[in-house]
């Protein structure tokens, strides 16, 4: 099978989370991988959520292909069923489409297509395709680190998380295909603020204490939150080659300048780089903590003055920051009186660009997509699997490799209505997953 028709049938297995129901998707794949003559176990953390994983190879050398079973709930006003995994004009429709069974669908191909030939790896080629990575993976990769640790333990993981690639104008008019490689994960540091007064009756608030407008003046306070710049390294060297490519100068010599001077420095740049807006505000977070009050809940009357108020904030983290830095940051805006807990916390995680791993993941790339290709690392703004195998020890990184000529609006059908993909950025995925096995464990 190819790996559209992979994907199509795999769109087609309804893994909408919630419930999951991953078993029915690790069960198709159980037949395909027996049917070319590959063995495979499928782990349940519960009755229903099924984790598939198949090996190839032997050896000391261990690489892990990595991706997800379940996918988010479809929603409303689709023009094709969100479960149709029709293919048509060059394109497969459906929920997954883009996250990620099609990553999924290429590494399953790659997968077949070396045992198919043959090929001889000097060390193990392992495939995991796991639950519930959409509702934060505890039935999948972190029970399976938990329980079962050694069958994922690998040099290096290949999973999705990668902003997908751009053609950017360079200087002297040209232009430039950039490949992106998600090196790390902000971190999760959510928080909830409390404010308390004293209640009374709504026609003498003078009398009362108004929890309310007091919750009030600490989120409006946040509105001009502007975090401390964290610039990374490979962030740096992400927001240099890009400045280069547009020829534009630029300084981010941290230890010359202060950091509000830095800060000033890579907004400007941003300002100025002919990027999407959505690219340039997603570099702008690899750069800084954000703060975004998303829900407040205070009162329950109309005639009474609430004398308690709730209000949830995203705050999202790069490597190097704290809990006792989120702390610090919030009340430096809201004060000390308010009352703070964090309501959830996963630390940001990564891995160097410097491994030879990374190196790989590049060089595979311009073999696949043309030498005048240019790779650059990013942090993710979001979540995958990655976290985990990277708290575990086990570097990983994300790939969103796409055929050129791709239509870029397609990125935006994640998690929205009408995801869909080329059949042809399948196919390249495929491709790249195939050769980084013969690249790594190729004898």
């Amino acid at each position: 099978m190819n790996p559209e028709q992979i994907l199509s049938e795999l769109i087609k297995i309804n893994t909408v989370n919630p419930p999951g129901n991953e078993i029915e998707g690790a069960k198709y794949l159980q037949r395909l991988f027996e049917d070319y003559g590959i063995s495979g176990e499928i782990i349940e953390s519960e009755k229903g959520r099924g984790n598939f994983i198949a090996r190839l190879g032997s050896g000391p050398k261990k690489m892990l292909f990595l991706s997800h079973l379940d996918v988010v709930p479809a929603g409303e006003d689709w023009d094709f069923s969100p479960l149709s995994g029709e293919i048509a004009d060059g394109m497969v429709y459906g929920r997954g489409a883009l996250d990620c069974k099609d990553l999924m669908a290429a590494q399953v191909s790659a997968m077949l297509q070396l045992h198919r030939e043959g090929a001889l790896l000097d060390g193990e080629l392992i495939f995991a395709a796991t639950a519930d990575e959409e509702a934060g993976g505890k039935m999948g990769v972190k029970y399976l680190l938990d329980h079962y640790p050694e069958k994922l333990e690998a040099d290096f993981a290949i999973n999705e998380g990668a902003i997908h690639p751009v053609t950017v104008k360079s200087q002297n008019n040209g232009q430039k295909r950039i490949c992106f490689v998600q090196v790390g994960e902000k971190g999760t540091a959510w928080n909830k603020i409390t404010t308390r007064g004293k209640a009374g009756h709504g026609s003498l608030p003078t009398l009362a204490d108004n929890a309310v407008t007091s919750m009030a003046a600490a989120v409006n306070s946040l509105q001009g939150y502007r975090a401390q710049v964290n610039l990374l390294p490979e962030v740096k060297h992400l927001l240099e080659e890009l400045a280069r490519l547009q020829g534009i100068s630029t300084n981010l010599d941290g230890e010359k300048m202060s950091n509000q001077e830095l800060g000033s420095e890579i907004d400007s740049l941003l300002a100025n780089l002919n990027l999407e807006v959505e690219l340039v505000e997603m570099i702008r977070a690899m750069t800084r903590m954000t703060v975004s009050p998303n829900v407040i809940k205070g009162g329950n009357k109309t005639n009474t003055v609430p004398d308690q108020c709730e209000a949830e904030l995203d705050v999202r983290i790069l490597p190097g920051e704290s809990r006792e830095y989120v702390v610090e940051e919030l009340r430096r805006y809201i004060g000390e009186d308010k009352e703070l807990e964090f309501i959830m916390y996963r630390e940001p995680t990564f891995s160097s660009a410097d491994l030879e791993y990374y190196e790989l993941i590049e060089s595979t790339t311009r073999e696949v997509l043309g030498e005048e290709i240019l790779c650059l690392p990013h942090i993710s703004t979001g979540s995958t699997d990655s976290n985990y195998l990277r708290r575990w020890g086990i570097p990983a990184y994300g790939i969103g490799i796409m055929a050129e000529g791709a239509d870029p609006k397609v990125g935006k059908t994640i998690h929205g209505k009408n995801e869909r993909t080329d059949v042809e950025s399948v196919r390249v995925k495929a491709e790249f997953i195939s050769r980084l096995a013969r690249n790594y464990l190729g004898r």
